[in-house]
């Protein structure tokens, strides 16, 4: 998913991101000469960016999104993967996941994430690759298949050294990220099954640059739903608020929506969003569309009201916390007037621990070893929900290890083509560091 804030794009010149190596580093002899086949192999890298964004691949384009899968699977096999596509069943309407696993090796065990689909759709105009210097555009090129290139070249850079023999991993590209299959204990059963094996997870959704700073993602915050449904008598307006006809659904849904906004609004990283509302005599509403209708008349008391919206958190207490206070508030109804609220599974939080903090602080220290300052830990509500939070209760986990990109989800989504070797020197020095840790454990 694409972030939710406005990133400083393409920042000074191109030495900013190609510094490394020009300025003398404590990078190991190992790690140089990973830098060095980086550099000599970016191009490469582009190239398979350009394959895989000339495929078309929205969530409900099966066939593109498994030919996706195709491309990747054939260099994941060449790296000595053992891949597999994961089928889903067929009622959940989606394609299934490329996987591949190596669990050879003694160092410490990764799941490196990514997604093959997008949210453009074969109907849509925006389906190509187009460059133009250091940038290019297309659907899906920073959201994410440029993330999904980083995972195949840092692999091929530690491969050049040696160094992946010694390393079990398993990389998952899911292939409906965008627009998740539930229910979850399905479709992510082999996402969460990977994270309860490995020592660390790493997202390669799109990096983050700011205010001339590099940061890092060590949370992110659930994004879930709910839909509150409101019944009221319908009658002649003429008697509304009376003993028999009572407020009406929508003077019932406005009471709860005001009360969300005054009583549950306000704990850090605790957000809720309104995203559809209907109401009348008549509603008829989906919420897989995102979209109904309405019938009513100003003289007729509404008899039905339809409120859509979204929770993101930053912990499974906090989301419950405000489960049970929106409950509370939807309980307590207008004469002659029911309401029911409920809730629906989405990504969960993944928690700023400890443990993903150790993490950072070993990429910041890669990050400053390729010529540029360290990075801060970015506030949780300037990035949305991705796959990486279905591993990180179980492994010390980060996010935002791919190319800095803008314009996610939209015509103008837009890649920086310098970013890419730089983000692929950062996952592979990472993983080698972390990797090594083990040694010295």
């Amino acid at each position: 998913m694409h972030t939710g804030i406005a990133r400083k794009l393409f920042i000074g010149v191109a030495a900013v991101w190609c510094a490394t190596g020009a300025m003398a580093s404590p990078l190991s002899p190992e790690e140089q000469r990973m830098v060095d086949w980086i550099d000599a192999h970016s191009e490469d890298a582009i190239a398979l960016l350009e394959e895989t964004v000339n495929i078309s691949s929205g969530t409900m384009n099966h066939d593109g999104v498994r030919k996706v899968g195709d491309v990747l699977r054939r260099e994941l096999d060449a790296l000595g993967l053992e891949t597999e596509w994961i089928d889903l069943p067929p009622e959940m309407e989606r394609a299934g996941h490329l996987f591949g696993r190596k669990v050879s090796g003694s160092g410490k065990k990764f799941v490196l994430i990514g997604h093959l689909d997008t949210v453009f759709e074969a109907d849509d105009d925006f389906q190509a690759f187009s460059r133009n210097g250091d940038t290019a555009t297309g659907p899906g090129v920073e959201d994410m298949k440029g993330g999904n290139v980083v995972i195949v070249y840092a692999l091929k850079a530690l491969q050049e050294i040696g160094a992946l023999k010694n390393i079990p991993v398993v990389v998952a590209y899911t292939g409906e990220e965008e627009k998740m299959g539930t229910p979850l204990a399905v479709s992510r059963k082999d996402l969460v099954e990977a994270g309860q094996w490995a020592d660390y997870g790493l997202g390669f959704e799109s990096a983050i640059t700011y205010d001339d700073a590099d940061w890092g993602t060590v949370a992110r915050r659930s994004s879930s739903g709910w839909i509150l449904t409101v019944e009221g008598r319908q009658a002649h307006s003429s008697g509304i608020f009376g003993a028999e006809t009572g407020a009406g659904a929508i003077f019932e849904a406005s009471r709860i929506l005001n009360a969300f906004y005054e009583e549950v609004r306000g704990e850090e990283h605790l957000t809720f969003n309104a995203g559809t509302i209907l109401g009348g005599t008549d509603v008829d509403y989906s919420p897989g569309q995102n979209r109904g209708t309405t019938f009513g008349k100003t003289n007729v008391i509404p008899r039905m009201a339809v409120v859509h919206g979204g929770i993101r958190t930053i912990s499974q207490d906090q989301l419950e916390r405000a489960q049970a206070a929106m409950r509370g508030i939807v309980a307590r109804n207008l004469p002659h007037t029911t309401a029911t609220i409920e809730f629906s599974e989405g990504y969960p939080p993944m928690f700023p621990s400890e443990g993903n903090r150790g993490v950072l602080a070993v990429l910041s220290e890669v990050n400053e070893d390729l010529g540029r300052g360290p990075m801060q830990e970015l506030d949780p509500s300037m990035r949305g929900a991705a796959d990486v939070s279905f591993v990180s209760p179980y492994t010390d986990a980060i996010a935002g290890l791919g190319p800095l990109g803008t314009g996610g989800h939209t015509p103008n989504e837009t890649i920086d083509l310098l970013s890419i070797p730089l983000a692929i020197k950062r996952a592979a020095i990472l993983m080698y560091r972390l990797g090594k840790a083990e040694e010295t454990d």
